[in-house]
């Protein structure tokens, strides 16, 4: 089960905390509502239920509440007065004594006209939601017995939609949250309306720190892919493509479990985590399809391994034609991932027809420019004299200085607080400016020894005949013609022969290096978009239409891993 928060306080969820939350059955799927809670195995623990004819439940915590429909929006909502909302006030009466079942307690709260409580593990029956304590001294002066009583700052109330009326009262304390299940008919496939999407599965509701509520999806880990494949990669994509983004989306959620466990879930619902908008919003483009599902279904279990470890599944968009290292990203420490080291990526241009990102320009001034970096706080009351940019042995640009006309600087590189890609707003870091690259020598280049294979960039091999590789596990086989090699730093590129010329090989600025761009103006034409680390999504793409297989997908931009099951 993965706990997937949908609504957090969490600035990386798409909706922050609520004062009231909404969930609606999703008509011919069953009906009714199961209360209850998750055990620490995350088996549904059921406390109550609603009758077959709730189809609409909203959720307020345990404080004076006035809600409502919205129109603008759409929906029920929270109102900060009484102006045009139902009252639910946070004051009981409750009935004395407890009570060993649900049934019992909903015997009697049918007779009394109130509500089951779950209070601190016990059922209780409460009747009304005052909002004053006068208000409720006021009902109990008309009955023979009860005590006037309120809840913890983390209690909730579940009314039925559009009603005051109390359905299921829950105060589990500050670490428990009260659980809800769609359908009392056990339907194979219910599925529940929340925030303009449907979802499988259940949910949970907690007032973490007392105040308003984070919502949780608790989904079972396949349905949790298939709400994350379509999203993050186009839903009709080439099947292959499909399976490898489902590898690489059930890895990283297993290897992210309680990675957000202080908000009460597992992994957000945006691109922060990865994309998950459940079964979609009811429009027939948008959301899973029969392929999409279908490459889930066919990779049920798989993931991606590094030796015995699950493997860190990054991916973005496109690399524009090299992915890039961890550490040069991130800082990541590559003792612990080296298949994060980055790789030539020959298959994504195939598709540059069908990738808006694959070619793009972004033009400044040195005056719009300045004014730019002075925005984020950078050299103020003075001018750019030039850029100084560095490019990484696959052509990445990973650092740029920004030298002043009054002698300061500031270097800018992916993981500064202001990284390259806001400071310049580019799309990747796979570009050039005014058109200037590193020149032959400037780095990495080819061997002068008359062609073959380079070979740490002195000596060569004239063919590939003959040639062994060594796997991590030592097995070995004669080297093919799709030969990659790795240099002592981590970085990984396709062997191509030399014509011995000298000129540097591979993509843009291939080889690394260091250049300087001065004028009025700054060009800067690059292709890509995306953090550039791990798996290109329109490199999947590509591989796929050219017949590569899933595995053979993700264990190209992952070198060193395996495809397994988990």
């Amino acid at each position: 089960m993965i706990r997937v928060g949908l609504a957090s306080s969490s600035s990386h969820n798409s909706t922050g905390e609520l004062a009231c939350a909404q969930l609606q059955n999703n008509t011919g799927y069953g009906e009714g509502f199961r209360f209850g809670y998750y055990d620490s195995d995350m088996n549904f623990v059921e406390l109550g239920r609603t009758g077959r004819e709730v189809t609409q439940v909203a959720v307020l915590k345990t404080q004076n509440m006035y809600y409502g429909y919205d129109s603008s929006a759409g929906k029920y909502t929270y109102f900060d007065s009484d102006t045009g909302g139902l009252s639910v006030g946070c004051y009981h009466i409750q009935i004395p004594g407890s009570y060993m079942t649900y049934e019992d307690a909903a015997a009697d709260a049918e007779i009394y006209g109130g509500f089951v409580a779950w209070i601190g593990g016990e059922y209780q029956v409460r009747v009304g939601a005052y909002l004053s304590k006068e208000g409720a001294e006021g009902a109990l002066a008309s009955m023979s017995q009860g005590t006037i009583v309120g809840t913890s700052s983390y209690g909730v109330s579940v009314v039925e939609t559009g009603t005051d009326r109390i359905l299921f009262q829950f105060d589990g304390g500050k670490d428990q949250a009260l659980g809800i299940l769609p359908d009392v008919t056990e339907a194979e496939d219910a599925r529940t309306w929340f925030s303009g999407f449907k979802y499988r599965g259940g949910f949970t509701y907690q007032r973490l720190t007392g105040g308003n509520l984070t919502v949780v999806n608790v989904v079972e880990l396949e349905d949790y892919v298939k709400g994350v494949v379509c999203y993050e990669m186009g839903r009709e994509w080439p099947l292959e493509a499909l399976k490898a983004q489902a590898i690489c989306a059930r890895t990283y959620a297993l290897r992210r479990l309680n990675y957000h466990g202080s908000l009460g879930f597992d992994v957000c619902n945006t691109d922060y985590c990865q994309v998950y908008r459940g079964v979609g919003s009811g429009r027939t483009d948008y959301g899973p399809s029969d392929i999409s599902d279908q490459a889930v279904e066919e990779t049920a279990g798989e993931v991606l391994w590094y030796r015995d470890t699950l493997a860190d599944t990054f991916f973005s968009s496109s690399h524009g034609g090299a992915s890039e290292s961890a550490y040069y990203i991130w800082g990541t420490n590559m003792e612990n991932y080296p298949y994060l080291c980055g790789v030539e990526d020959p298959y994504e241009e195939t598709v540059a027809d069908k990738n808006s990102y694959s070619s793009w320009t972004v033009k400044y001034t040195a005056s719009e420019l300045s004014k730019r970096l002075q925005g984020y706080g950078y050299g103020t009351n003075t001018s750019i004299d030039r850029l100084e940019l560095t490019y990484s042995e696959l052509g990445n640009v990973i650092q740029v200085k920004v030298c002043y006309t009054n002698g300061q600087s500031n270097t800018f590189t992916p993981r500064t607080k202001v990284g390259i890609r806001s400071a310049f707003g580019v799309n990747s870091i796979r570009f050039t400016v005014n058109g200037q690259t590193v020149q032959a020598g400037g780095g990495s280049s080819s061997s002068s020894t008359g062609g073959g294979y380079a070979i740490n960039g002195s000596g060569s091999l004239a063919s590939l005949e003959g040639l062994y590789t060594i796997s991590g596990s030592g097995t070995t086989e004669q080297a093919g013609e799709e030969l990659y090699v790795i240099s002592g730093t981590g970085q990984t590129s396709k062997a191509e022969e030399s014509s011995g010329s000298g000129e540097t090989t591979g993509g843009t600025n291939q080889g690394g290096g260091t250049v300087t761009v001065s004028g009025s103006s700054y060009v800067f034409n690059g292709s890509g978009w995306g953090h550039q680390v791990g798996m290109s999504q329109y490199g999947a793409n590509a591989m796929a239409r050219l017949g590569f297989s899933y595995d053979e997908i993700v264990e190209f931009y992952f070198p060193g891993t395996q495809v397994g099951d988990y």
